[in-house]
Protein backbone atom coordinates (compact mmCIF):
# COMPACT_ATOMS: atom_id res chain seq x y z
CA UNK A 1 0.00 0.00 0.00
CA UNK A 2 0.83 3.34 -0.74
CA UNK A 3 2.21 6.00 1.56
CA UNK A 4 -1.13 7.83 3.11
CA UNK A 5 0.62 10.20 5.88
CA UNK A 6 3.62 12.10 5.80
CA UNK A 7 4.85 14.80 8.25
CA UNK A 8 8.03 16.48 6.48
CA UNK A 9 9.43 20.31 5.87
CA UNK A 10 9.64 21.48 2.91
CA UNK A 11 11.56 23.93 0.77
CA UNK A 12 10.85 25.63 -2.43
CA UNK A 13 12.80 27.20 -5.30
CA UNK A 14 12.57 28.53 -8.69
CA UNK A 15 15.26 27.96 -10.83
CA UNK A 16 16.06 28.02 -14.46
CA UNK A 17 15.97 25.06 -17.29
CA UNK A 18 20.15 25.64 -17.58
CA UNK A 19 20.45 25.36 -13.48
CA UNK A 20 18.52 22.26 -13.09
CA UNK A 21 20.74 20.13 -16.25
CA UNK A 22 23.82 21.04 -13.91
CA UNK A 23 22.30 20.22 -10.66
CA UNK A 24 20.49 16.82 -11.86
CA UNK A 25 23.82 15.65 -12.87
CA UNK A 26 25.06 15.95 -9.50
CA UNK A 27 22.28 14.92 -7.84
CA UNK A 28 22.85 11.41 -8.92
CA UNK A 29 26.36 10.92 -6.74
CA UNK A 30 23.52 10.92 -3.45
CA UNK A 31 19.86 10.11 -4.71
CA UNK A 32 18.59 7.71 -7.32
CA UNK A 33 15.65 8.79 -9.19
CA UNK A 34 11.34 7.95 -8.98
CA UNK A 35 10.84 4.41 -10.42
CA UNK A 36 8.18 6.75 -12.62
CA UNK A 37 11.41 8.51 -14.04
CA UNK A 38 13.38 5.91 -15.30
CA UNK A 39 14.65 6.74 -19.07
CA UNK A 40 14.54 10.32 -18.16
CA UNK A 41 10.85 10.56 -18.13
CA UNK A 42 8.63 13.10 -16.14
CA UNK A 43 5.04 11.58 -15.11
CA UNK A 44 1.87 13.35 -14.85
CA UNK A 45 0.21 14.59 -11.57
CA UNK A 46 -3.28 16.45 -11.90
CA UNK A 47 -5.14 17.97 -8.92
CA UNK A 48 -8.63 19.57 -8.89
CA UNK A 49 -8.27 21.92 -5.50
CA UNK A 50 -11.29 22.19 -3.20
CA UNK A 51 -12.53 25.85 -1.75
CA UNK A 52 -15.31 27.92 -0.75
CA UNK A 53 -17.03 30.27 -3.20
CA UNK A 54 -15.23 33.02 -1.47
CA UNK A 55 -11.80 31.25 -1.76
CA UNK A 56 -11.34 30.72 2.05
CA UNK A 57 -8.71 28.67 1.89
CA UNK A 58 -6.30 30.38 -0.14
CA UNK A 59 -7.13 33.55 0.95
CA UNK A 60 -6.26 32.31 4.41
CA UNK A 61 -2.96 30.22 3.31
CA UNK A 62 -2.05 33.45 1.86
CA UNK A 63 -2.05 35.34 5.40
CA UNK A 64 0.66 33.02 6.06
CA UNK A 65 -1.10 31.73 9.47
CA UNK A 66 0.94 29.18 11.85
CA UNK A 67 -1.69 26.61 11.04
CA UNK A 68 -3.49 26.22 7.08
CA UNK A 69 -4.65 23.50 4.88
CA UNK A 70 -6.16 22.74 1.46
CA UNK A 71 -8.43 20.00 0.39
CA UNK A 72 -7.95 18.61 -3.22
CA UNK A 73 -8.12 15.36 -5.44
CA UNK A 74 -5.24 14.22 -6.89
CA UNK A 75 -4.65 11.14 -9.77
CA UNK A 76 -1.73 10.49 -11.78
CA UNK A 77 -2.14 11.35 -15.20
CA UNK A 78 -5.75 11.78 -16.58
CA UNK A 79 -7.95 9.37 -14.77
CA UNK A 80 -10.35 7.11 -16.57
CA UNK A 81 -14.18 5.97 -14.85
CA UNK A 82 -12.92 3.96 -12.78
CA UNK A 83 -9.76 5.03 -12.32
CA UNK A 84 -7.77 4.76 -8.93
CA UNK A 85 -7.20 8.89 -7.41
CA UNK A 86 -6.33 10.30 -3.82
CA UNK A 87 -8.28 12.65 -1.80
CA UNK A 88 -6.13 14.59 -0.15
CA UNK A 89 -5.78 16.77 3.07
CA UNK A 90 -2.55 18.99 3.37
CA UNK A 91 -2.10 20.78 6.67
CA UNK A 92 0.73 23.11 7.70
CA UNK A 93 1.57 23.75 11.02
CA UNK A 94 4.58 25.81 11.96
CA UNK A 95 6.60 24.90 9.26
CA UNK A 96 5.94 21.73 9.85
CA UNK A 97 3.80 19.71 6.73
CA UNK A 98 1.33 17.27 7.26
CA UNK A 99 -0.49 15.47 4.45
CA UNK A 100 -3.06 12.79 4.84
CA UNK A 101 -5.01 11.03 1.98
CA UNK A 102 -6.84 7.76 1.12
CA UNK A 103 -6.94 6.17 -2.00
CA UNK A 104 -10.67 6.31 -3.67
CA UNK A 105 -12.48 5.64 -7.12
CA UNK A 106 -13.50 8.47 -9.35
CA UNK A 107 -16.29 8.35 -8.89
CA UNK A 108 -17.02 7.65 -5.39
CA UNK A 109 -14.50 10.83 -4.70
CA UNK A 110 -16.65 12.80 -6.65
CA UNK A 111 -19.59 11.66 -4.37
CA UNK A 112 -18.04 11.81 -1.25
CA UNK A 113 -16.35 15.36 -2.21
CA UNK A 114 -19.67 16.64 -3.36
CA UNK A 115 -21.86 15.63 0.09
CA UNK A 116 -19.53 14.83 2.63
CA UNK A 117 -20.88 11.76 3.33
CA UNK A 118 -19.08 8.77 3.65
CA UNK A 119 -18.72 6.00 1.36
CA UNK A 120 -19.15 2.50 2.01
CA UNK A 121 -15.83 0.80 3.83
CA UNK A 122 -13.25 -0.68 1.24
CA UNK A 123 -10.06 -2.71 1.72
CA UNK A 124 -8.65 0.69 0.15
CA UNK A 125 -10.01 3.29 2.20
CA UNK A 126 -8.02 5.40 4.84
CA UNK A 127 -11.17 5.18 7.27
CA UNK A 128 -9.50 7.75 9.42
CA UNK A 129 -8.48 9.97 6.58
CA UNK A 130 -12.02 9.49 5.32
CA UNK A 131 -13.35 11.20 8.30
CA UNK A 132 -11.11 14.10 8.55
CA UNK A 133 -12.48 14.88 5.03
CA UNK A 134 -15.75 14.90 5.57
CA UNK A 135 -15.40 17.05 8.96
CA UNK A 136 -13.87 19.43 6.78
CA UNK A 137 -16.50 18.97 4.10
CA UNK A 138 -19.20 19.58 6.74
CA UNK A 139 -17.50 22.34 8.59
CA UNK A 140 -16.59 24.34 4.94
CA UNK A 141 -19.06 25.00 2.18
CA UNK A 142 -16.42 23.35 -0.83
CA UNK A 143 -16.66 22.80 -4.32
CA UNK A 144 -14.28 22.67 -7.43
CA UNK A 145 -12.28 25.94 -7.64
CA UNK A 146 -9.27 25.00 -9.60
CA UNK A 147 -7.40 22.70 -11.68
CA UNK A 148 -3.45 22.37 -11.32
CA UNK A 149 -1.31 19.88 -13.25
CA UNK A 150 2.64 19.20 -14.07
CA UNK A 151 5.24 16.90 -15.34
CA UNK A 152 7.43 15.95 -12.37
CA UNK A 153 10.76 14.62 -12.23
CA UNK A 154 11.51 13.44 -8.66
CA UNK A 155 14.82 11.73 -6.72
CA UNK A 156 15.37 9.82 -3.35
CA UNK A 157 18.09 9.52 -1.45
CA UNK A 158 20.45 6.52 -1.55
CA UNK A 159 21.54 7.44 2.36
CA UNK A 160 19.47 9.87 3.95
CA UNK A 161 15.53 7.66 3.48
CA UNK A 162 13.34 11.07 4.28
CA UNK A 163 14.97 12.89 1.57
CA UNK A 164 13.06 13.87 -1.50
CA UNK A 165 13.49 16.18 -4.47
CA UNK A 166 11.45 17.19 -6.94
CA UNK A 167 10.89 18.93 -9.91
CA UNK A 168 7.70 20.44 -11.57
CA UNK A 169 7.90 22.17 -15.05
CA UNK A 170 4.92 22.85 -17.29
CA UNK A 171 2.50 23.68 -14.71
CA UNK A 172 -0.71 24.35 -15.97
CA UNK A 173 -3.90 25.67 -14.22
CA UNK A 174 -7.59 26.19 -15.37
CA UNK A 175 -10.68 27.15 -13.44
CA UNK A 176 -13.26 26.02 -16.18
CA UNK A 177 -13.81 21.93 -16.78
CA UNK A 178 -13.35 21.02 -13.27
CA UNK A 179 -12.90 17.43 -13.54
CA UNK A 180 -9.80 15.40 -13.66
CA UNK A 181 -11.11 13.50 -16.26
CA UNK A 182 -11.99 15.93 -18.45
CA UNK A 183 -7.91 16.35 -19.99
CA UNK A 184 -4.85 17.66 -19.28
CA UNK A 185 -4.46 21.18 -20.27
CA UNK A 186 -4.71 24.82 -18.87
CA UNK A 187 -2.75 28.08 -18.58
CA UNK A 188 1.14 28.30 -17.67
CA UNK A 189 1.67 29.51 -14.49
CA UNK A 190 5.90 29.56 -15.02
CA UNK A 191 7.57 31.03 -18.03
CA UNK A 192 8.88 27.98 -20.26
CA UNK A 193 12.18 27.65 -18.93
CA UNK A 194 11.33 27.69 -15.19
CA UNK A 195 10.86 24.77 -13.05
CA UNK A 196 9.96 24.29 -9.22
CA UNK A 197 12.14 22.21 -7.11
CA UNK A 198 10.95 21.32 -3.73
CA UNK A 199 12.97 19.68 -1.07
CA UNK A 200 11.17 17.60 1.29
CA UNK A 201 13.06 15.88 4.49
CA UNK A 202 11.55 14.79 7.80
CA UNK A 203 15.30 15.50 8.83
CA UNK A 204 17.63 18.15 8.63
CA UNK A 205 19.06 19.05 5.00
CA UNK A 206 22.41 17.44 4.44
CA UNK A 207 25.81 19.03 4.38
CA UNK A 208 26.47 17.92 0.53
CA UNK A 209 23.05 19.44 -0.66
CA UNK A 210 23.44 23.27 1.44
CA UNK A 211 27.03 23.18 -0.68
CA UNK A 212 25.04 22.24 -4.12
CA UNK A 213 22.84 24.96 -3.65
CA UNK A 214 25.16 27.97 -2.39
CA UNK A 215 27.46 26.56 -5.52
CA UNK A 216 24.57 27.55 -7.86
CA UNK A 217 22.83 30.38 -6.49
CA UNK A 218 19.60 28.31 -5.10
CA UNK A 219 17.79 30.06 -2.66
CA UNK A 220 14.40 29.44 -1.37
CA UNK A 221 11.13 31.16 -1.96
CA UNK A 222 8.09 30.95 -0.69
CA UNK A 223 5.88 29.99 -3.48
CA UNK A 224 2.25 27.98 -3.57
CA UNK A 225 0.84 26.96 -6.93
CA UNK A 226 -2.89 27.71 -5.84
CA UNK A 227 -1.25 31.07 -4.92
CA UNK A 228 0.44 32.06 -7.49
CA UNK A 229 -2.78 31.32 -9.75
CA UNK A 230 -5.42 32.98 -7.14
CA UNK A 231 -2.80 35.77 -7.39
CA UNK A 232 -2.79 36.10 -11.46
CA UNK A 233 -6.38 35.66 -11.14
CA UNK A 234 -6.56 38.61 -8.87
CA UNK A 235 -3.99 41.02 -11.26
CA UNK A 236 -6.09 40.06 -14.53
CA UNK A 237 -9.54 41.12 -12.62
CA UNK A 238 -7.74 44.39 -11.64
CA UNK A 239 -6.06 45.05 -15.24
CA UNK A 240 -7.94 46.54 -18.35
CA UNK A 241 -9.51 43.61 -20.34
CA UNK A 242 -8.29 45.07 -23.58
CA UNK A 243 -4.69 45.68 -22.64
CA UNK A 244 -4.33 41.79 -21.33
CA UNK A 245 -6.85 40.32 -23.79
CA UNK A 246 -8.36 38.91 -21.12
CA UNK A 247 -10.95 36.10 -21.21
CA UNK A 248 -13.57 35.56 -18.38
CA UNK A 249 -13.38 32.35 -16.49
CA UNK A 250 -9.90 31.75 -18.23
CA UNK A 251 -7.16 32.08 -16.10
CA UNK A 252 -4.92 34.08 -17.07
CA UNK A 253 -1.12 33.22 -17.22
CA UNK A 254 1.89 35.74 -16.04
CA UNK A 255 5.49 35.60 -14.88
CA UNK A 256 6.27 35.68 -11.48
CA UNK A 257 9.55 37.89 -10.34
CA UNK A 258 12.05 34.97 -10.64
CA UNK A 259 11.03 34.46 -14.38
CA UNK A 260 12.16 35.32 -17.92
CA UNK A 261 9.97 37.93 -19.87
CA UNK A 262 6.49 36.55 -20.99
CA UNK A 263 4.70 37.72 -23.73
CA UNK A 264 0.95 37.71 -23.36
CA UNK A 265 -0.89 35.45 -26.24
CA UNK A 266 -4.08 35.32 -27.52
CA UNK A 267 -3.41 31.28 -27.95
CA UNK A 268 -2.31 30.97 -24.41
CA UNK A 269 -6.57 30.89 -23.63
CA UNK A 270 -6.58 28.11 -25.86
Amino acid sequence: MAIEVFNRYEKKYIIEGSTFEKLQNRLFEYMKPDKYNENDKTYSITNLYYDTPDNYFIRTSLQKPKYKEKLRLRAYGVPEPGAKVYAEVKKKVSGLVNKRRSEMKLEEAYEFLKFGELPDEKPYHNRQVLHEISYILKKHELRPALYIAYDRRAYFGIDQKDLRISFDCNIRTRRYDLALEAGDYGSPLLGSDCLLMEIKTAQSMPLWLCKLLSEYKIYPTAFSKYGAEYRQMLEAAKAPQVFYNFVPKKAACAHTGAVKDYYWKEDAYV
